[in-house]
């Protein structure tokens, strides 16, 4: 029996509160009961017991013989003497129990003495409505089948700090229903998009976590080690070069819809770990992505049911077909910058520098346009719209475009301000990808942590031929987020990262 001593030890922030109910654990136990009951009867879930007695509250008789069992966590309580109301809550819903001493007999003078709000129960009885028009349940008998020795929170104020909401998500969902169907939408999301990919003919498939080679994006890694065969390796920040190996060894249509990680900075939109999809499409362009695009979000906008949302203040209208602008047209007409200076390195240069821009010496116009757009142009792009002809130089896994060989047939999904895909033509050129990755090589040599690495089994596997393919990647928290119209992105994380309370000495 553990005794209130070792119950210091265990509880953090130990106090007179959570003494006195870990006295009620024990005197549970001296009554020959388990506190924390595995053996539970549930006919119901609250939500089935309301659309069950619906017809009580529009004046339909009660029946005292139909007996239920429901199960819930106690959020409320009073107790008036001989007789008690509680509200109980599982994940569809809550309810009100009606419990007396008439009908419990002596057990309800002992229950009211070690039942406590955030208790875990297992209440029988019948379904009636009150005289203020409360349906219920009559209890007939209740037991606990989890005693909780830590105090909620005050009810009416919950728990609305996102700091202590995103550290203890368990109080989160417990005492804010709103965050548990806000996680209950993002599976939905996902679901949604996992049946959209299945319904056109894609295979999920599972590459591995731990990489050899860190590659498919332009990221700083994680690192580990490998005991067993005593090498480095490092937690992948994409899939998808083994997706685009898959390609090449036959699948046409494949997807991945997994975790990334990426040991960067951390802000309102990034997370070191993140969800995402990556899709290959074998005989397929980046146009016929677009649609593929198109189609996702129409159906997840049917799916929600919602054709805008508010994101930040701003309303983002979700009507397809999006938005469309090339990479210089978004430079200039949204961006403001003067098209004479797109191709002059020199005047990009001098605008970069008019705006506190720092640019390093052997920026190329390509990476320098890119500097220039994240500043002017990404946080203006509210409603969906597709960037495309991305510069060469910042697109090193893209194709060249056939008419012009300093873009890539490649394009971007804006949303809200913020980046939410990236698709391609895949360049499946292995000389070209060979030269391509020498330069990224270079460019991490000069001090470019970002730089990718070469990675000679990925050109080898092109060098077997790749057909002519199209990939693309959603980022899913970032969708997330727009979708739910929060600002946050540790508010559709379970588990965001945290910087450690305190350090352990």
């Amino acid at each position: 029996m553990q005794s209130v001593s070792e119950g210091e030890e265990l509880i953090p922030d130990f106090n007179e509160y959570v003494q006195t109910r870990i006295a009620k654990v024990e005197r549970l136990k001296e009554q020959g009961k388990n506190p924390y009951e595995n053996r539970v009867r549930r006919d119901l879930s609250i939500a089935d017991f309301r659309d069950r007695h619906a017809n009580l509250l529009n004046g339909g008789d009660r029946d005292e013989n139909a007996v239920f069992y429901l199960v819930g966590r106690v959020k409320l309580l009073r107790v008036m003497g001989k007789a008690a109301f509680a509200t109980i809550e599982d994940q569809s819903g809550s309810t009100q129990l009606f419990l007396s001493l008439n009908d419990l007999g002596e057990s309800y003078n002992e229950l009211k003495k070690l039942i406590d709000v955030g208790d875990i129960v297992q209440a029988s009885g019948y379904g009636f409505v009150t005289k203020t028009g409360e349906l219920s349940l009559h209890i007939k008998s209740i037991e606990i089948l989890t005693k909780s020795i830590r105090p909620l929170p005050e009810k009416f104020h919950g728990v609305q700090d996102i700091e202590l909401r995103s550290r203890q998500r368990y109080l989160d969902l417990i005492m804010n229903p709103s965050a548990r169907e806000n996680f209950i939408l993002r599976s939905k999301i996902i679901s949604t998009i996992r049946g959209f990919f299945e319904k056109n003919g894609f295979l999920e498939v599972e590459t591995p976590m731990l990489h050899p080679i860190p590659g498919g994006a332009n990221a700083k890694p994680f690192i580990t080690r490998h005991n067993a065969l005593n090498v480095n390796r490092y937690l992948r920040i994409a899939p998808e070069l083994y997706l685009k190996r898959l390609i090449a060894g036959g699948f046409e249509a494949i997807y991945e819809l997994n975790r990334n990680f990426r040991n960067e900075g951390m802000d309102s939109t990034h997370n070191p770990e993140f969800t995402t999809i990556e899709f290959y499409w074998a005989y397929k362009t980046y146009e016929d992505l677009i649609k593929l695009t198109e189609k996702l979000f129409a159906e997840l906008s049917a799916t929600l049911k919602i054709n805008e949302v508010n994101f930040k203040g701003q309303t983002i209208r979700l009507k397809t077909p999006f938005a469309r602008y090339s990479y210089d047209e978004a430079l200039t007409k949204i961006g403001g910058i003067d098209s004479a200076a797109l191709n002059d390195r020199e005047k990009l240069v001098a605008i970069s520098k008019q705006n506190a821009i720092e640019i390093k010496k052997d920026r190329s116009i390509g990476a320098i346009k890119a500097e220039l757009f994240d500043v002017f142009v990404e946080g203006k792009l509210i409603d969906p719209t597709f960037i495309v002809d991305f510069p060469i130089e910042v697109s090193p896994l893209a194709r060249r475009s056939d008419q012009n060989p300093e873009i890539a047939d490649r394009f971007e999904l804006f949303i809200g301000g913020y980046e939410i895909a990236n698709g391609f033509s895949e360049l499946n050129d292995p000389i070209d990808q060979f030269e391509r990755f020498k330069a990224q090589v270079a460019a991490k040599e000069a001090g470019d942590e970002e730089g990718m690495y070469m990675d000679e089994d990925y050109v080898t596997a092109l060098s077997y031929g790749m057909p002519p393919t199209a990939g693309e990647g959603i980022g899913i928290d970032r969708l997330v987020m727009i979708l739910l119209g929060f600002d946050a992105i540790r508010e559709v994380l379970l588990f965001p990262a945290m910087k450690p309370e305190r350090t352990k000495e």
